[in-house]
């Protein structure tokens, strides 16, 4: 294996997604656990004013994901899946959790049909 710009990107790529997993799975045990909702469905840094409604939904988005990058980190420490494998699943579990995350925040603040008072 020769030392190039692809190996390296694959390192950080990899390493990365130790950092991320934690992360996320510490979210999930937070909104379960704990029962801290701060970060819940956050828009601007201010989460939604019933946050504890989109609870679940937000554990259930960090749960999967964290859970899925934590079997990616698996795999590829004992060698089950090649580098097309692994980086597809973990791209793609990245960007929908990007994804789930931004349309459940939105989803929270939204005005319609609440009234103004």
């Amino acid at each position: 294996m020769v030392f190039d710009i692809s190996v390296a990107l694959t390192w950080i790529l990899f390493l990365a997604l130790l950092p991320i997993s934690f992360f996320w799975l510490r979210r999930a045990w937070r909104i379960v656990v704990q029962r801290d909702f701060s970060e819940v469905a956050v828009k601007r840094g201010e989460p939604p004013p019933d946050a504890a409604t989109w609870a679940p939904y937000e554990m259930a988005i960090n749960l999967v994901a964290g859970g899925v990058i934590a079997c990616v980190i698996g795999a590829v420490v004992l060698g089950a899946w090649d580098y097309s494998t692994w980086s597809a699943v973990a791209g793609s579990t990245i960007w929908c959790k990007f994804f789930a995350s931004f349309a459940l925040s939105r989803h929270a603040h939204a005005k319609w049909g609440k009234a103004k008072i």
